[in-house]
């Protein structure tokens, strides 16, 4: 469980690494999955945004003990698991992730989530660990994006530069099997993977179920990159599933769970 004081670091800062690792076996079977998808799905090996369409039993390692207990304290006790991504980033060429917010991309109303960024390998400052700035969050509104269409992004809708200020940026660097937790409107990014070590992470999106995933506004969001970026994902037609408790807004459309 978190403490009194790192939870109020997350409402200050809009993050917190907490003290926190996954179990060792329990990591490596999460490992070797990822590797055997990776070797199925090799067009994901940069970013894969909408994991639980491709594989739903990823959904499984959300129950890895503690993981949920730490988000309830976050966002309250109900919660819904609505994506999980995959963040690649192999060695030698690794790409960047633009700085932007997440709610930019998201079809949640209202905006609300944890999401738990788990360090599959080590994640350093030389192979490109997430660098978030602190306290960006507090203001609950997204700053202006404008469309990227470059090769060497893993996204493409990047915060305008007059919008934030990356001397201020932190690293988050974590060490294998160490986690770290942010809010959806934290402003974050990362550096390209020029090392000769791998850099994967994986993210599990958690929302209060007080917000609502809106399949109406997500197939419109679904036009879009479809025709910015030629992308085939439906995040409208993505896997809902009720992780704790009920749901309080009474909206949602829940994905049988993974058993």
């Amino acid at each position: 469980m978190l403490t009194v004081s790192q939870i109020d670091q997350y409402r200050r800062d809009g993050y917190i690494v907490p003290d926190y690792r996954l179990p060792d076996a329990l990591l490596q079977l999460l490992d070797d999955k990822i590797s055997h998808f990776l070797n199925e799905h090799p067009q994901y090996r940069d970013n894969c945004p909408a994991l639980l369409r491709e594989d739903l039993t990823f959904s499984k390692y959300c129950h890895a003990p503690g993981i949920l207990d730490m988000v309830s304290q976050l966002i309250g006790p109900d919660i819904a698991l609505w994506n999980m991504s995959l963040f690649g980033k192999p060695a030698c060429n690794g790409k960047a992730t633009p700085w932007h917010q997440d709610g930019q991309y998201w079809a949640i109303r209202p905006l609300a989530t944890c999401s738990v960024w788990i360090a599959i390998d080590a994640s350093t400052i030389e192979n490109g660990c997430l660098q978030v700035i602190p306290g960006s969050h507090r203001s609950r509104t997204l700053a202006r994006h404008q469309y990227n269409p470059s090769e060497n992004l893993t996204l493409h809708e990047e915060l305008v530069e007059t919008e934030f200020d990356s001397t201020v940026a932190k690293n988050i660097v974590l060490e294998r099997g160490q986690i770290s937790l942010h809010d959806v409107y934290l402003m974050h990014g990362s550096q390209p993977n020029l090392t000769d070590k791998n850099r994967c992470g994986m993210t599990m999106r958690m929302m209060p179920t007080t917000s609502h995933y809106d399949r109406t506004v997500a197939a419109e969001q679904d036009k879009v990159r479809s025709r910015r970026y030629g992308t085939k994902i439906k995040f409208s037609e993505n896997p809902v599933l009720l992780m704790r408790g009920i749901d309080r807004c009474g909206k949602n459309e829940f994905h049988d769970p993974v058993t």
